[in-house]
């Protein structure tokens, strides 16, 4: 399996993270046109780096896909639309390949930020659920654990599909570590907010429902 894992350009991951992501998340509009893989893997949000992909770099990186079986064109419309195989081409369950899609998606993160990032893929019970299948894609190497950076409690995980990983350098470490710590902490937040805004609703409904 890991001597034939092809070796992945970031336009090629940021293109395969971003048909995995939107078939679970938009999948009426799946399998994705050019013009809405386009906007997809050049979002603004939960993308880490953001990117500005043209769209012949779009085509270029599917063609690598295609080459590589992760990736297909499909046929019977009017407007050329494409797919992923990262499951059947992996062997992955969709658990897995959600881990993978958030790592390719927005880089290494720690085993907590990959469970709330995950939460519209897969909903993981636990972060115990998370690190049992990294370390099964790790065994397979298909992840990796990374070093853990000064300041940081948690180690992160990168994704092994463009190679090993970049170490970052202990010098310029720590002030990565405190910005780590402030990211996981808008994302818990974040999720905390939209939690008591459902909260509220589902409350303001049960009042309007009992007259009060």
């Amino acid at each position: 399996m890991t001597d034939t894992l092809p070796h992945l350009s970031l336009a090629e991951t940021r293109v395969l993270g971003t048909l995995v992501e939107k078939q679970r998340t938009v999948p009426d509009t799946y399998p994705l046109s050019l013009n809405a893989l386009t906007a997809g893997c050049n979002q603004k949000t939960s993308r880490q780096p953001v990117l500005e992909l043209s769209e012949a770099e779009i085509l270029a990186a599917l063609d690598g896909l295609k080459d590589a079986g992760l990736a297909v064109e499909v046929s019977g419309s009017r407007v050329v639309r494409f797919e992923h195989r990262l499951e059947k081409v992996l062997a992955v369950p969709t658990q897995a390949s959600a881990l993978l899609t958030v790592l390719m998606l927005r880089g290494p993160q720690t085993a907590g930020e990959l469970r709330l990032n995950c939460e519209r893929l897969h909903r993981f019970a636990d972060i115990s659920a998370v690190e049992a299948f990294l370390e099964e894609l790790a065994g397979r190497g298909l992840v990796v654990e990374l070093p853990r950076l000064p300041g940081s409690r948690e180690n992160r995980w990168s994704h092994l599909l463009s190679g090993q990983p970049a170490v970052e350098a202990p010098a310029a470490s720590g002030g990565r570590a405190g910005n780590q710590e402030i990211d996981e902490l808008k994302t818990r937040v974040s999720t905390l907010e939209s939690e008591v805004a459902e909260l509220r609703a589902q409350f303001a409904a049960l009042r309007a429902e009992l007259g009060g």
